[in-house]
């Protein structure tokens, strides 16, 4: 089964130098992601839409955070929690090579998995905790910007996101349409969490490609 953006010159221009270790990882998933419980049956001729692309689109929101454009010179300290499968993790270090990327993952079969893609991609600024986000060790001023994708609903995502941040710092998940309800349902507990000024943003993915949704919540 070819994955229907294969080829396309959509990959090279959203992923620039990512896009060669990114080609690794997509056809490590190709052959390794279905039986190893990490995407759908379904998603197997999609992967580059909807786990490559749909996890790069936080990039630019990331880069945005350091004030910089060119995703080569972002530096600062990235966690990912419940990295999974990798997204947004894996594609957030192979696209931010100078950041310092931890991924945050409790199970271990992921961890395994995780393992083997950094070494396999030969990724250098990636750190694996096997933990829960509340469990994890955390830079001593806490890190610049915590990532996620489709971990939790806002109310409860940041309970365990939000004390992993230094002040100042960011959380920046990927999120579905239903983000806006979300923020409204959990304001009590983000204000609570710490977290101001929770805000929503439609994403791009790719040209021609549907969007996606990005929420992003700073900690005081």
């Amino acid at each position: 089964m070819v994955d229907q953006l294969e080829g396309n010159p959509i990959l090279q221009e959203v992923l620039g130098k990512a896009y060669e270790p990114l080609r690794m990882f997509h056809v490590k998933l190709e052959q390794e992601g279905e039986p190893r419980g990490l995407i759908g049956p379904r998603d197997v001729d999609i992967i580059w839409e909807r786990h490559i692309l749909n996890s790069a689109a936080i990039v630019p929101f990331i880069a945005d955070n350091f004030g910089v454009t060119d995703w080569q010179t972002v530096q600062g300290t990235i966690a990912d929690v419940g990295s999974g499968g990798g997204f947004p993790g894996i594609i957030i270090a192979a696209c931010l090579p100078q950041a310092s990327i931890t991924l945050i993952e409790p199970m271990e079969r992921r961890v395994i998995w995780l393992q083997e893609v950094v070494d396999e991609l030969q990724l250098q600024n990636v750190l694996i905790q096997h933990c829960r986000a509340e469990e994890a060790v955390v830079p001593q001023h806490g890190f610049d910007v915590v990532t996620c994708r489709a971990v939790a609903p806002m109310r409860k995502l940041v309970g365990f996101t939000m004390p992993l941040l230094r002040h100042g710092g960011r959380l920046i998940a990927l999120k579905g349409a239903s983000i806006e309800q979300e923020i409204e349902k959990g304001r009590s507990q983000i204000t609570k969490a710490k977290g101001v000024n929770p805000r929503a943003y439609e994403a791009p993915v790719g040209p021609g490609l549907q969007p996606t949704h990005i929420v992003m919540v700073d900690k005081r």
